[in-house]
């Protein structure tokens, strides 16, 4: 699991920062979260393959956040796009994106599905065999949601050795990675425990975009492996931090402990201050696993 930070500061992009984006790759899915201004020339910065990317999921609709995504559609469609391309957002993100395709005649070769989300409790919004997505209600100036990226288990090792002594045919080799006993002709159950070793852990991804302290999230990202919260603010302006509905970096950092995950991801700065030093050193007060997310920067998780 890979993810590639290109953009993740606060408001308005400026020639050497770029607003909220991010690519997540788990199981060779290639997942692009939110799309402000710019995401496109990102990707290109950062090497990532266009075609990839089938689903994008979008936090809520302000500009920081979605104002890249009628570009990167439309440039796909001048790449002569063939594959499918789902976006998954917030009531009006299809609205606003067939409007402009509307008005600027451009309408994409290929086909381009929306998945409207609306509830305000989790709920699932992307499911195959190797990964599962999960919303996560968030508490903003507008309907907002986090992405909650789960490996599904993986299948068992098998225990070469094991099943050699046992003298089992290959045949049978793929129901024992998939966890099940097997019979031998002389009547011996063997079980699977004795034929295979545990996979690797599953891994998650938490993403909670703009969203003032809420508590009410922690059982949803419990456990997470790897959690990225908004820090627009530091402490010392917790109270403009409330009146726009955004966290502080000891509030995400205080959220990353209560719900137990393993690592920190800080993002969303403002851009007030001289250094993101500022953030991961409050962060770390509370929470020592805590790193700076930044414009370009690959965390292997």
């Amino acid at each position: 699991m890979n993810l590639t930070i290109l953009g993740c500061y606060a408001a308005t992009p400026r020639t050497f920062t770029n607003p909220t984006s991010q690519v997540l790759e788990i199981r060779n899915r290639l997942f692009l979260i939110d799309c402000g201004e710019g995401t496109q020339v990102q990707l290109r910065k950062n090497k990532i393959k266009f075609s990839a990317i089938n689903h994008i999921f979008i936090s809520h609709l302000h500009g920081d956040h979605f104002y890249g995504l009628i570009g990167l559609i439309s440039t796909f469609n001048l790449l002569n796009r063939n594959n499918d391309l789902t976006v998954y957002g917030p009531k009006g993100v299809e609205e606003i994106i067939r409007l402009q395709l509307k008005l600027s005649n451009s309408w994409p070769q290929y086909e381009l599905h929306f998945v409207v989300l609306t509830s305000t409790e989790s709920e699932v919004v992307f499911e195959d065999e190797k990964v599962i997505v999960k919303t996560i209600p968030l508490k903003h100036r507008v309907y907002t949601n986090g992405f909650l990226f789960q490996e599904k288990p993986k299948e068992r090792k098998l225990n070469v050795a094991a099943v050699q002594h046992y003298e089992i045919d290959k045949c049978y080799f793929q129901n024992i990675k998939n966890g099940k006993d097997i019979t031998l002709d002389d009547g011996r159950v063997i079980s699977n425990a004795d034929l295979t070793f545990d996979p690797p852990a599953a891994k998650s991804y938490a993403f909670c975009s703009d969203t003032m302290y809420h508590e009410s999230i922690i059982p949803i990202i419990k456990e997470a492996d790897v959690l990225y919260h908004e820090t627009t603010f530091l402490d010392s302006e917790e109270q403009l931090a409330e009146k726009t509905m955004h966290s502080t970096a000891k509030q995400a950092a205080m959220i990353a402990k209560k719900a137990n995950c393993k690592q920190l991801i800080l993002g969303h700065y403002s851009t007030r201050y001289d250094s993101i030093q500022l953030f991961q050193e409050e962060a770390k007060t509370i929470f020592e696993n805590t790193v700076l997310g930044d414009d370009g920067v690959v965390f292997e998780l």
